[in-house]
């Protein structure tokens, strides 16, 4: 019986061709040998090449006993095979395998896509061989819909009008362009230079902006059914659909052979699964069958398949030879699913809601330096989110580098700066500088993203300026810093002062030692402590600084007598001698004759008591001035804590002329009663009284500590991970409890969707 075969990306005049034809278009090749085969719609698809491999391993008959596939197009004339209108001829027989170097290029550009359809490049502009990735690469990520966008509105005929974003719901494949504020198709960008017939260009060159009219132009741009806008969605599901493709036409998947497949790729993505979980190497130097070691994935996969019969039937040895999911290309794409589908949850989770965004960059063991990006919100219940997603290599850390890997970020995940209410980095000038700043690029496009520089970090900084300023201080922390090299540096050494000393060791540093540095390091450290939860709210960080603050006050006027009698105490039992207070004191390796005179009192507590306590109160008034920002005091009004105790109207007030695009003149007006019903409200109704705070990021702490993840996951044995390896692998790890929830099956069918596989569901 005669069968049509159709192209999986395109149109193309239709042959029937039978057993018998397709036997010819064979035999043709393989006797002439014909020298070339050029990519279908972009396809590095080597038709002899692997027609050829098929038949050495499955013969003749299997072959053309393969029952007809939508999809597909093979029309013989005379020397060339003709695939979808393109001429496949064989003088790249050979270059039928892409190279390392040839597949990074590939996979550099599949991580560098344009979401931004105002932005992207002409389909046809890309390289006829990476085509059908990119093709498939924006399929898989979906239209591009900002949904949470402000949308700006355009004066039309007079009257002000705007894209609706409820025209997603009902149109899938449009998108928004926020760089051009116009509307696109998907589909045709992807797929209409594949057809003669051209179409409006409304939807696919400068994007359409006719608001007045988008709902019936849209309906317009979809009908009739033989309309380039069909013809293309169509060439996307075949895209999409392995099942059309060439591969898969002259492959015999029978349905053992699926189950089979299906039951060897889940048990890799589950010892997949569980090295991401644990941080842990997928290869080593020798794979081989001989090798006593040939890598954690591999060797799971095998202790898998000793306590399981039925995957043992199915992976490794007792896989077919070119389908046993153990490259590392497959390894990394199944990693890169993984990663997906994690990314995807959190981005669901952030849905339309505002939040705010930490950053912090640091290099990684290949001196390659890293951009951390944390995402912070509120979910339904009132409970801080801080979602970790991922890290992106930066070639430089200038301001504008780094706003272009957020540009990038935001525009590959739907994410709007319209929804963005904060921003939150260390004091580098490149960060927070005032003029060409991380912050100001970022306020210049969001002005209501302000910028708050992190406490902990600030809390660190006036610790250190102080140590640096004192030179007794600095000289206790540089001794005490060569003591630990030295017993460090020699095994003996350590086990000298270990042995003997151990036990009263630590009950003389729990007890007395280094009481001078316990009594005000002891302060800040619990408020280090604090200002580093992740759901620290912003009024209480600010009452931490200020009782800090209060306490270092006290111990200045009235802590030294106190410290004196521990420090007393403490040499008295390890018969060190203490000087009298009232004598005078003389300073070692200096000269008595023209020394001031002084008591030793004198010098303990005013030159070094008192000036440590007030130079530490100076740092923490010069570091925490942005408390007293008109922005946070505003803020501190809306705590719930005692009732509302904190509120006040007129600073409410204020506060909502600081968001000019969520409060316009006239609900300014309004807002000024309003606020007395709240108030009223909230105080009256019992709803309200379990309310602790108001919920602000102060810290960048979790961005820190993913860069510590970062030197688990890419230590000095793993030095050359890729850029994608490496982000996918600590978004994984770091999100944990999301990644646990995602479904084998979802994993399994992103994997499946990313590019053709040999293997069929």
């Amino acid at each position: 019986m005669a069968q049509t075969i159709h192209s999986g990306t395109g149109s193309a005049e239709s042959l029937r061709t039978g057993p018998k034809e397709t036997f010819d278009v064979i035999a043709e090749c393989m006797v002439l040998f014909i020298p070339g085969i050029v990519a279908c719609d972009g396809r590095k698809a080597n038709l002899l090449a692997y027609l050829l491999e098929k038949i050495e391993s499955d013969g003749f008959h299997e072959i053309f006993s393969i029952p007809a596939k939508d999809g597909l197009t093979v029309r013989s004339m005379g020397s060339n095979i003709h695939m979808d209108s393109m001429n496949v001829s064989s003088d790249s027989v050979g270059s039928s395998r892409t190279s390392n170097s040839k597949q990074s290029e590939v996979d550099e550009v599949l991580a560098n896509l344009q979401a931004d359809p105002g932005l992207r490049i002409r389909m046809i502009e890309y390289d006829t061989n990476i085509r059908d990735e990119v093709q498939r690469a924006y399929l898989q990520k979906g239209s591009c819909q900002p949904r949470g966008h402000s949308f700006p509105q355009s004066n039309i005929s007079g009257i002000n009008r705007r894209f609706i974003p409820q025209w997603f719901d009902e149109f899938d494949w449009l998108e928004y362009s926020v760089s051009k504020d116009a509307a696109f198709c998907l589909y045709c960008y992807l797929f209409k230079s594949n057809f003669e017939q051209v179409g409006s260009e409304a939807f696919t060159g400068a994007g359409f902006k006719n608001w007045k009219k988008g709902r019936e132009r849209m309906k317009v741009h979809v009908e009739p059914v033989g309309s380039v806008h069909n013809k293309a969605r169509e060439a996307a599901t075949n895209l999409m659909n392995q099942n059309t493709h060439i591969e898969t036409a002259v492959s015999k998947h029978s349905e053992q052979a699926c189950v089979a497949y299906r039951r060897c790729l889940i048990a890799s993505i589950k010892c997949i699964k569980f090295l991401l979980r644990q941080g842990l190497s997928f290869r080593e130097n020798d794979e081989s069958a001989t090798s006593s070691n040939r890598g954690n994935y591999l060797e799971l996969l095998q202790f898998l398949a000793d306590n399981d019969e039925k995957v043992k039937e199915v992976v490794l040895e007792n896989a077919p030879g070119n389908l046993k999911l153990v490259a590392p290309k497959i390894q990394k794409d199944i990693v890169n699913a993984c990663a997906g589908e994690t990314l995807d949850v959190i981005m669901s989770g952030l849905k339309d809601r505002f939040f705010s965004i930490l950053l912090d960059e640091a290099r990684d063991i290949s001196m390659k330096e890293q951009m951390a990006m944390v995402l912070r919100y509120v979910d339904d219940k009132g409970h801080v989110i801080e979602r970790f997603v991922g890290v992106q290599h930066v070639t430089d850390t200038t301001s504008t580098s780094l706003k272009d890997a957020i540009d990038i970020f935001f525009s590959s995940n739907g994410l709007s700066f319209s929804k963005l209410l904060g921003q939150g980095y260390d004091g580098a000038s490149h960060m927070r500088g005032e003029l060409n700043g991380l912050k100001t690029k970022i306020l210049r496009e969001q002005p209501c993203a302000y910028y708050g520089h992190c406490f902990a970090h600030q809390l660190q900084l006036a610790l250190v300026a102080v140590a640096k300023k004192n030179i007794d201080i600095a000289s206790f922390f540089t001794t005490t810093n060569s003591v630990v090299n030295h017993v460090r540096a020699s095994c003996k050494r350590r086990d000298a002062l270990r042995a003997p000393l151990q036990e009263e060791l630590v009950i003389a540093f729990e007890n007395y030692c280094l009481i001078t540095g316990r009594a005000i390091l002891g302060l800040t450290n619990d408020v280090s402590q604090a200002l580093q939860k992740k759901d620290q709210e912003i009024v209480n960080a600010m009452a931490l600084v200020k009782s800090c603050k209060e306490k270092l006050h006290w111990m200045r006027n009235n802590g030294f007598d106190a410290l004196v009698e521990e420090v007393s105490s403490f040499c008295d039992k390890h018969h060190i001698d203490v000087p009298n207070m009232d004598e005078t004191f003389i300073l070692p390796g200096r000269s008595r004759r023209n020394a001031p005179i002084k008591t030793n009192r004198h010098h303990y507590s005013v030159e070094l008591f008192i000036y440590v306590i007030d130079e530490q109160l100076k740092e923490l008034d010069d570091r925490f001035n942005e408390v007293n920002t008109k922005l946070l005091i505003c803020l501190a009004c809306l705590s719930p804590n005692d009732s509302f105790v904190a509120f006040d109207k007129q600073k409410l007030l204020r506060l909502a002329q600081f968001y000019p695009q969520d409060f316009s003149d006239e609900d300014l007006l309004a807002l000024e009663d309003q606020l007395e019903l709240y108030i009223h409200y909230v105080c009256s109704s019992s709803d309200f009284s379990n309310l602790q705070g108001i919920v602000l990021p102060v810290t960048t702490a979790s961005v820190k500590k993913a860069f510590s993840v970062m030197n688990i996951i890419k230590g000095p044995l793993r030095n050359k991970m890729g850029d994608q390896w490496l982000s996918d692998s600590l978004l994984v790890y770091v999100e944990k409890d999301v990644f646990d929830c995602i479904e084998n099956e979802a994993i399994m069918l992103r994997f499946q969707s990313m590019k053709p596989r040999r293997g069929q569901l």
